[in-house]
């Protein structure tokens, strides 16, 4: 520990920190522009400026390291003139256009121009013009705007991993831009406009549609993957106007994907806001007593057996606990999965489909093998943490088959189911490097359990790292990659076939042996519909509507309260920001008055019953008996990554026409061969 002063107060700070953080710690505001706790140290606004004892002039406390005995003062008349005249370069081209920039309000260039500022400048030459630069649907520009503090560049290097800003000229005369003036092809690329201290980038979907102030903000979770990121919903009204991402260290730092970020305003757009069914196939509007009439009326003429349901990918958990409930004690059925596709899951432990590394020491890691996935696509905050271990620790990357452009450099192995029984006999090199490596990384992919030897894959790689202590209290090396919100949360409520190795409802849908089948906001499933009466209850007139028969509205994730368990089976929860439109309603409510209308009872008297009773259940689970000694078929086979619809993976997205305009111009950049 070293000993300084700072403002006459002595205090001990670790070696390695600058200045700027030991000021910090010991509770004196240094102002910044360029400084970012994340990002290298590049010393450009001079904001910080501190007065050190024995040093002439005010220094860059960003980028000076803290030394035994320093004495720092940083409310000297010194360092007040330095910061004026630092703010006064600042400004000297910034255009006066605060009334109508987007950045109004939550402006750090407003706040410390305020605070740290001078009431008039010496300059009286015309300001400098800018013109602005394409960036993509995503980010407006207006480049007079920019102070040149290169966060943006510093960002899309060393966190998104693609080069793609960079500054051409010198001085004045220094410009920010895309080096091709084309669409950023970062997945994180909205990241700079929350990084920006200036109005210089925007978001291009949000110009003009609110103020900060106006705004009702909601702290809740992200559904558009696995990850589980904390955001930020900001309403107006009862629209949700944008999405902001919040800082969570253990999971997505501070950072979002585009997705995330974007995909709201898919939120109002093709939304079911009134009971329909399809006569003629035509869809009529018709009333809720009417149509949880028809339901009733279905499920009591019909034998249990012969009723069906399939939860979908965005689904909160109490709703699939009570959907669970509803099938188990009010219709008496056991055809009831989570998975719209025949994907394999040993669900005898926990750890045998969550991510068991936690995301935040995945940087810890020396190797990491891909096996059926595209980290990039599939989860782009996880995609982020692989390349920082990457940078931190030249960590070695392998993945089964060519998955095309990464932010970070991998080795390709042939994709054959082959090479991993060769792996697990330890009849190739890469057994000895995964018995080398001190903390290896392997995550299979949801596109390797949907193979033949899927259920041999997962077993067989267990015992392989097991034997050989990869697999202990200190680390746990396997891990399984889930695509969507609810999946984690669905296993852990055992919303699956008793032998779950194969989908057995699944398989009974597509051979057309069920009457009625329930598609709880499942909009994936692929089948050739024949005589089925389906009902549906979901938010959006998407893929599942389309089958059904009878459309009963429901709430999306903003609109109720509601569990989710991402991929490393962390519970958290998203709180309500919005209403749903029209007569939609929240989906647990539906299935609670469904089962009234059956049984002349309700499952829950509330919501809060619901909860606890959900609660007891998952710590009520009891460890499942091993079936390791059953016999694992292997087939050799290729294999595949499935090709993942980034912009439209679930319904929301698909819905946005943000999302849409993002997905056309990667197609354009692919079709003129200028994609990144």
């Amino acid at each position: 520990m070293l000993k300084i002063k700072v403002n006459d107060t002595e205090i001990e700070v670790e070696d390695g920190l600058t200045v700027l953080q030991a000021c910090e710690q010991a509770g004196a505001e240094i102002p910044r522009f360029c400084y970012h706790e994340k990002l290298s140290i590049a010393g450009n606004c001079r904001m910080c400026l501190v007065e050190m004892e024995k040093s002439p002039k005010p220094i860059a406390s960003c980028a000076m390291p803290v030394t035994n005995g320093m004495n720092i003062k940083t409310n000297t008349p010194l360092v007040e003139k330095a910061r004026k005249g630092v703010m006064e370069f600042l400004l000297a081209n910034h255009p006066l256009d605060c009334p109508v920039c987007d950045q109004g309000g939550e402006c750090d260039l407003q706040d410390q121009s305020m605070f740290y500022g001078i009431d008039k400048s010496r300059y009286k030459e015309n300001k400098r013009y800018v013109p602005e630069k394409y960036m993509g649907p995503l980010i407006k520009t207006q480049m007079t705007r920019c102070i040149h503090c290169t966060r943006c560049i510093r960002f899309a290097e060393e966190i998104a991993g693609i080069d793609e800003l960079g500054a051409i000229g010198r001085g004045e005369e220094m410009q920010i831009t895309t080096y091709l003036e084309k669409s950023m092809q970062s997945e994180l690329s909205a990241n700079v406009i929350d990084l920006c201290p200036v109005g210089a980038l925007t978001s291009k979907p949000y110009v003009f549609e609110a103020r900060p102030w106006e705004l009702k903000k909601t702290e809740t979770i992200d559904v558009m993957d696995a990850i589980g990121s904390n955001i930020r919903v900001d309403t107006y009204g009862w629209e949700v106007k944008r999405v902001l991402p919040r800082i969570n260290e253990e999971i997505n730092e501070e950072w979002i994907s585009d997705k995330t970020r974007y995909s709201c305003d898919g939120l109002k757009k093709q939304r079911i806001d009134t009971p329909l069914i399809k006569e003629n196939n035509i869809y009529k509007k018709i009333e809720w007593e009417k149509a949880l009439n028809i339901v009733a009326e279905k499920i009591k003429n019909t034998l249990p057996e012969k009723i069906a349901g399939l939860t979908g990918d965005l689904t909160n958990m109490e709703t699939l606990f009570i959907v669970k409930e509803f099938f188990e004690k009010t219709i008496k059925s056991k055809n009831l999965d989570c998975r719209a596709e025949n994907t394999y899951v040993n669900t005898e432990n926990r750890k045998n489909y969550i991510f068991n590394t936690p995301l935040n020491k995945i940087e810890e890691s020396d190797l990491i093998l891909l096996i059926g996935t595209n980290p990039r696509f599939e989860g782009t905050i996880l995609n982020l943490r692989i390349l920082k271990a990457y940078r931190k620790n030249k960590t070695k990357i392998y993945s089964f088959g060519d998955i095309g452009e990464l932010t970070y450099p991998y080795e390709v192995i042939e994709n054959k189911t082959d090479i991993i029984k060769k792996i697990i006999e330890e009849k190739h090199n890469l057994s000895e490097i995964i018995k080398n490596a001190k903390k290896p990384i392997i995550i299979l992919g949801q596109s390797v359990l949907k193979i033949k030897s899927s259920k041999y894959i997962f077993n067989e790689f267990k015992r392989f790292l097991e034997k050989n202590n990869k697999i202990n209290n200190d680390w746990q090396s396997l891990n399984i990659f889930s695509n969507n919100a609810s999946t984690v949360g669905a296993y852990d409520l055992d919303l699956i076939n008793p032998d779950n190795s194969e989908n057995f409802t699944l398989k009974s849908i597509k051979n057309n042996e069920f009457d009625i089948i329930f598609l709880f906001g499942q909009d994936n499933l692929k089948f050739i519909k024949k005589n089925e009466f389906i009902i549906y209850v979901g938010s959006h007139g998407d893929k599942g509507a389309e089958f059904a028969d009878l459309v009963l509205p429901g709430s999306a994730y903003t609109e109720q309260d509601g569990y989710f368990t991402n991929l490393e089976g962390k519970i958290q929860k998203a709180y309500k920001a919005s209403y749903p439109p029209g007569e939609a309603k929240e989906d647990w409510k539906i299935v609670n008055e469904l089962a009234n209308l059956i049984k002349r009872k309700k499952l829950f008297n509330d919501k809060n019953e619901l909860n606890e009773s959900m609660i007891n259940y998952l710590k009520s689970k009891k460890v499942k008996v091993s079936r390791n000694s059953e016999k694992n078929e292997f087939v050799s086979e290729e294999i595949l990554v499935e090709d993942i619809d980034y912009y439209y993976s679930n319904v929301i997205s698909r819905a946005s026409t943000t999302m849409t305009q993002c997905r056309n111009e990667k197609l354009n950049l692919k079709k003129n061969g200028t994609e990144g």
